[in-house]
């Protein structure tokens, strides 16, 4: 039994792709920073998507179904709020848009930060229960 982590690899590049789009969207202007928030928003959407559809496929584990329904139903709350603040004009209400989406990315990142080490637990201990099927067969035989 051998466990991939080259999902670990694939996350650090995305993790690094992030970083970049995130410290070169100073420097954009007002035109180009739009066109990448919604692109950003469209690749959010289709990777919850695409990991709905991961999850319904492991139905059995039903504990990341209610992880995953939770996360797409903050999800969508956020992405009203925002909605419903970009509808609004007036310098108020950009103000607040401004401290809520500040507030909205410091805790998606943090979510993400508990991601990744619930990540990295789960990924050593199907490596150790691996070794521990390994060290059975050898005693086995």
């Amino acid at each position: 039994m051998s466990v991939p982590t080259d999902r670990f690899d694939e996350l650090a590049d995305r993790i690094e792709a992030a970083r970049r789009a995130v410290r070169t969207a100073a420097s954009q202007s007002e035109a180009e920073l739009h066109a990448k928030v919604d692109e950003a928003r469209k690749k959010a959407d289709a990777d919850a998507a695409e990991l709905g559809v991961r999850a319904r496929a492991t139905a059995d584990e039903a504990h990341w179904d209610r992880i995953q329904s939770d996360w797409e139903n903050h999800r969508q709350s956020v992405r009203r709020r925002i909605d419903q603040a970009k509808a609004q004009e007036d310098l108020e209400a950009a103000e607040l848009r401004a401290e809520w989406t500040e507030a909205d990315a410091r805790d998606a990142v943090d979510f993400a930060a508990n991601a990744i080490d619930e990540a990295t637990y789960a990924m050593l201990d199907a490596i150790q229960a691996s070794k521990d099927v390994e060290v059975r067969m050898d005693a086995v035989t």
